[in-house]
């Protein structure tokens, strides 16, 4: 009778074992592979499934590559500075620092009960001054080439967390840390300029494998656009306004302007008559988030009582003011072609604004009213020399024709802005910076390095937008270090980002003090082979990761220019009904009791089959039961088929070959949740060829069991042991198929007198018509007594039929 699964002993034991012995050991003569999870931040409330998913599934690609004889880097760090940790500390009234401290110990308590073969050695911790030195001398290196800047602007400003979000963090108006209505504010920044980077970032995704989905979402967000700028003069003033248009074809049919809110002439051009109306609307579009502004359906505005010039046709057109214009893309004013734009057409239309066609169907009439903004290629009309020439082609000829009278310029232009970079926080990495009167901003020296955070009492955020470290004078007081005068130390803090940039990089040289990572260590693991992690990332961490490793190769720190060979974006663990789970809400399900209740390797194998792993799924704690019960069943019969050992045969040879291939090709697709399924298939067919055989040969038996071990490692090597096999599981390797075994030689066909089916006979399917018919005959001939046998069919590898009479 077969023992008793106790997943308890099983899985405490093969712990300790591998605590002991590692089971992912350096070998230089292995090729190398370096897996990478997203790093967390770490919170008090610990690990949901949702993130048991994500590590699970980079915990079996990571064995699997090491079954497939490679060296697997598969580190494990946090991230551990920025907002989520700070506002956790004020909440519970302690210091970031022993929060954040507790919250790694709870993380790292999970994360070793999933039994990853992370290797802790490896750790990062962004909040360590010896990794966040190297976080500050790439803001160094950065200010030194002009990529860091200073700049006064109006900034989202999130009341609770009273500090500035970027626009990534501020989507929809919400300050999406806490949920609050973001405002605007006008403070001094730090930015970094990523624009500078923008095509590189945008023509090297094709490098890249990544899901399209999660390229296009980059390409879309970096928003490179075709078009030109073009000068026009304010009547009766010297001031020229620059507009950046997609469509200079359109031209002679811009019949007025709008400005955003925040342009620099809004004020310069607004006459007395509309002042007191300007300031208000002015006010109330600062309150706005951009993407609220633009999604609005309403469109509203206020004249400014000035007027500019059509370069090309020297008709006069009204300035406007309207918050769908937005300050910081093109040049925060727009030439409005209401009959070829439905934005414009809508603005016309409700305020009366003069619309003239200028672009027709090919077939269309000249004076047809238009009801609604045509948008499509046609004919070019009302448009001067350019009549009767496809919109199309007038593109390129009237953009031409405008660099040729120096009236506009031929030019690209990306939606991607600059970096809001620094916060108005105590719990971030300070930046690198002393502010003198005579040298102005200057970077601390390398050799300086790290500025430490102090650990202070009063960390709480101000109302004013400064940071609290502007209060500590120890801290801000301090002498420049090029001419030695009294200077202050910039007080700002750098965003979360900051740390989560570059800590790949960091993972497979974490101690050294001499340089980021050395050459020979990066050389050896990067780029990341697979990276694996949520496609609510897909924008802005991937975005500024690679952003961070073009500056360092710029740099000569590294030999690369892209950090991610392939991503893989595990979907969502939802709750049942489809909501979100979140820490901060309170409504996930913790995998800890999970775990005491059916084991770690249920749960791993659980998390695989809950859905495809590329889509969100729903969770159910009662679907645990049946792969639980699935692991018991796989026990029992490798206990008692153990002993039972029998010669191979071609049913045997046909389904194991067939099961290698399957699993092997699921997995490379990474349809994990077919390969689990595919298991639980194979394992019930097997149970019924070893009861038929009475046994199992050994060949079958190793290979079920090393193809579990990357997804139920403690039950597999356990098994591996019962077995009565010595050394570790993942010493052995995948299995790999043989292709000439994947047809099966044998086949039962179905044996028939005179059209009814009597029997079956089991043939091989190079069996010869004579030796397929004697045999039948042989079966049949009870059946077949005192008949004459009339004739013979054979249908190969389907059926004989026995035609008599009598």
């Amino acid at each position: 009778m077969a023992s008793k699964y106790d997943h308890k002993a099983i899985e405490q034991k093969w712990r300790k074992n591998w605590a002991e012995n590692p089971v992912n050991r350096p070998d230089e003569k292995k090729p190398k592979y370096y897996c990478l999870d997203m790093f967390p931040y770490p919170s008090a409330s610990g690990i949901h499934v949702g993130h048991w998913r994500g590590y699970v599934i980079s915990d079996v690609i990571s064995r699997y590559k090491m079954l497939q004889g490679y060296e697997v880097l598969h580190p494990m760090g946090f991230d551990a500075f920025g907002l989520p940790a700070e506002n956790y500390a004020i909440t519970k009234g302690v210091h970031p620092s022993i929060s954040t401290a507790e919250s790694m110990t709870n993380f790292r308590r999970q994360l070793e009960e999933i039994s990853a073969v992370y290797d802790w050695d490896k750790m990062v911790n962004t909040t360590d001054p010896n990794y966040y030195k190297w976080t500050q001398w790439i803001f160094v290196k950065m200010f030194k080439m002009g990529l860091a800047y200073e700049k006064e602007m109006p900034l989202n400003w999130c009341p609770k967390c009273k500090c500035v979000l970027a626009n990534e963090e501020a989507v929809g108006g919400i300050c999406d840390r806490c949920g609050s209505t973001v405002t605007k504010k006008m403070l001094r920044q730090w930015m970094l300029a990523i624009t500078k980077y923008a095509e590189r970032l945008l023509n090297d995704l094709d490098k890249l494998d990544w899901p399209e989905k999660v390229k296009k979402m980059q390409a879309d967000w970096i928003g490179k656009s075709y078009g030109a700028e073009i000068d026009f003069a304010v009547s009766a003033s010297d001031k020229k306004i620059k507009v950046f248009t997609t469509r200079p074809d359109t031209l002679y049919g811009a019949t007025f302007m709008v400005l955003a809110p925040g342009h620099k002439y809004v004020k310069d051009l607004t006459t007395e008559e509309y002042k007191e109306e300007m300031e208000r609307y002015t006010f109330l579009a600062s309150t706005k988030s951009a993407v609220d502004r633009v999604a609005s359906k309403e469109k509203t505005g206020v004249f400014t009582g000035s007027y500019a010039i059509n370069p090309l046709n020297n008709e006069k057109l009204p300035i406007w003011v309207s918050d769908y214009v937005l300050e910081d893309y093109g040049t925060g004013a727009i030439m409005c072609v209401p009959a070829h734009d439905e934005r414009d057409f809508e603005f016309a239309t409700k305020f009366g604004l003069t619309i003239t066609q200028v672009i027709k169907k090919a077939d269309g009439a000249e004076n047809e009213k238009l009801t609604e903004a045509f948008t499509e290629d046609g004919v070019m009309m009302n448009s001067g020399r350019f009549n009767g020439m496809p919109s199309s082609q007038a593109k390129e000829v009237i953009a031409n024709y405008l660099e040729e009278e120096n009236i506009g310029n031929k030019t690209i232009n990306y939606k991607l802005r600059d970096w809001v970079f620094s916060r108005q926080r105590y719990w971030g990495e300070p930046i690198p910076i002393i502010h003198c009167e005579h040298c102005g901003p200057v970077p601390v020296p390398e050799e300086d390095l790290p500025v430490v955070l102090p650990n202070v009492e009063k960390y709480q955020p101000t109302d004013t937008g400064e940071s609290p470290l502007a209060d500590i004078a120890e801290f801000v007081n301090t002498t420049c270090p090029v001419c030695g005068a009294p200077a202050k130390r910039e007080t700002n803090t750098m965003p979360q980002w900051a740390g989560s940039s570059w800590y790949f990089l960091r993972y497979p040289d974490n101690n050294n003090d001499n340089e980021l990572a050395s050459k020979e260590a990066l050389r050896t693991w990067l780029p990341v082979d697979m990276y694996i992690g949520g496609v609510e990332h897909a924008v802005l961490h991937l975005l500024y990761a690679r952003f961070y490793t073009k500056v360092l190769f710029d740099v000569g720190a590294v030999e690369f220019e892209e950090p991610f060979s392939r991503l893989f974006n595990q979907g969502m663990i939802l709750n049942k009904g489809g909501s979100k789970m979140s820490k901060s809400a309170g409504n996930f399900v913790s995998p800890d009791d999970l775990v005491e209740r059916y084991g770690c390797d249920s749960l791993r194998m659980y998390e695989l089959f809950v859905g495809p792993p590329e889509q969100d799924s729903e969770w159910d704690d009662s679907g645990i039961d049946g792969v639980y019960r699935y692991l018991n069943r796989c026990w029992k019969f490798v206990d008692e088929y153990k002993g039972k050992i029998v010669d191979t045969n071609s049913d045997f040879d046909f389904m194991r070959n067939k099961f290698i291939f399957e699993i092997t090709n699921r997995l490379n697709n990474f349809t994990l949740n077919t390969v689990v399924s595919g298991f639980m298939e194979y394992t019930t067919k097997l149970m019924d060829l070893a009861k038929k055989y009475d046994g199992i040969d050994a060949l079958t038996l190793e290979k079920l069991i090393i193809m579990l071990a990357p997804f139920t490692p403690h039950i597999a090597e356990e098994m591996w042991q019962i077995t009565g096999h010595d050394g570790d599981i993942f010493d052995q390797g995948w299995p790999c198929y043989d292709s000439d075994k994947l047809v099966m030689n044998t086949v039962e066909i179905a044996l028939q007198i005179n059209g009814k089916v009597r029997g079956s006979l089991e043939i091989n399917t190079n069996d010869a018509k004579e030796d397929v018919l004697s045999r039948a005959k042989e079966v049949l001939s009870s059946k077949m007594e005192g008949m004459e046998i009339v004739k013979e069919i054979y249908v190969p590898g389907k059926i004989v039929n026995i035609v008599v009479k009598g």
